[in-house]
């Protein structure tokens, strides 16, 4: 049962158990993977989990690509400011989620599903590329009764900021609508992630229905690219142009300019606002390559000191600053997780 208190920032999308290991090129190739690519998984592609676990001294880490963006913000961001919605099973690996996330102190209030199991993602990791491949099963199964239950949307209506990632335009399209609707009804933030090339090729549909509600987009470049040839873009590998058309688009909140942030590797982040003529860039924290340990993430983190910092308040300069600052204190770790003890933001020079 779900208590009263509000949280500042409602986190949803699809939790899952990220198996990860060290790869090879000959394991992607037998499994039709690229080196740096997000897909969902086929029926040939289920084998793999269980080769990882057997074969490549696999590590478990609770991931989902919005679960690790909600524990990036709740890193910067004081106790009990973030709580994520999802759908898992009734299983072990759903325990040792809800173990993994406690400990950095994220709520999380799932839909859990006698039926199905949790969510996996095998990620093989080759060099400093990483290739997802997620079989959702139980987070395939969150449904709009879940968010509109009592309990759950007390928490919607109590906070100020939603973020939807948008591997979740492949679950349950209604429920995005339904933060999107909330927000533009009541001047609340609405943030989206693309997630991936294949949500702006395969999943259109319901990602331009969401598009009024959008007060913050965050993508990567081939994400951009991606959307700007589904969408017929006169110019479809331009970040910028891509970001202003991005933001050009009707808005159903006319009180908030939509804002679009592209990153782009280790190239500057791009960075439009619907009204403004120029097109910000924005270099990213500089590392040395030998202090990179893993990028499984770094986008995520990303998204979570951006959120922080739109849920702090704090100027968009310094929003997309506190991205990278995070983005590269994820990258020196296993997977998608933040150091302890936590360390304190400071800007870049």
């Amino acid at each position: 049962m779900a208590a009263n208190k509000e949280y500042a920032l409602l986190c949803l999308e699809n939790p899952l158990l990220d198996i990860q290991a060290v790869g090879t090129e000959e394991l992607l190739a037998k499994y039709g993977l690229k080196a740096n690519d997000a897909i969902l998984a086929e029926p040939q592609h289920l084998p793999l989990y269980e080769e990882l676990l057997n074969d490549y001294d696999a590590k478990l880490i609770a991931g989902g690509a919005a679960q690790n963006t909600a524990r990036g913000a709740q890193y910067i961001l004081p106790p009990n400011s973030v709580v994520y919605l999802g759908g898992v099973g009734d299983d072990k690996y759903a325990a040792i989620l809800k173990d993994a996330v406690r400990e950095v102190g994220l709520r999380v209030e799932y839909r859990v599903d006698p039926k199905e199991p949790t969510g996996r993602c095998g990620v093989v990791i080759t060099g400093h590329n990483r290739s997802l491949c997620t079989d959702l099963a139980a987070a395939n199964h969150y449904d709009l009764d879940h968010l509109k239950s009592p309990e759950i949307w007390k928490l919607v209506e109590g906070a100020r900021f939603y973020y939807v990632g948008g591997y979740h335009f492949t679950v349950c399209p209604p429920a995005i609508q339904a933060l999107g609707q909330e927000a533009a009804a009541n001047d609340k933030v609405f943030v989206v992630n693309f997630s991936a090339p294949f949500i702006a090729q395969f999943f259109k549909e319901p990602l331009d229905a969401s598009s009024p509600y959008w007060d913050y987009v965050i993508c990567n470049e081939s994400e951009a690219e991606a959307y700007a040839k589904s969408h017929d873009l006169a110019d479809q590998t331009d970040l910028k142009a891509i970001a202003r058309a991005i933001t050009d688009l009707p808005k159903a909140n006319a009180k908030r300019p939509r804002v679009a942030v592209i990153t782009n590797g280790t190239g500057a982040t791009v960075v439009a606002t619907q009204g403004q003529a120029d097109v910000r860039e924005f270099p990213v924290h500089a590392i040395a390559a030998d202090k990179i340990n893993d990028t499984n993430g770094a986008g995520d983190a990303f998204a979570g000191g951006f959120v922080a910092g739109l849920v702090q308040g704090k100027p968009l300069e310094e929003c997309v600053d506190r991205g990278h600052w995070l983005a590269r204190l994820s990258i020196q770790e296993l997977g998608p997780s933040y150091p302890f003890p936590k360390q304190t933001y400071s800007p870049s020079s």
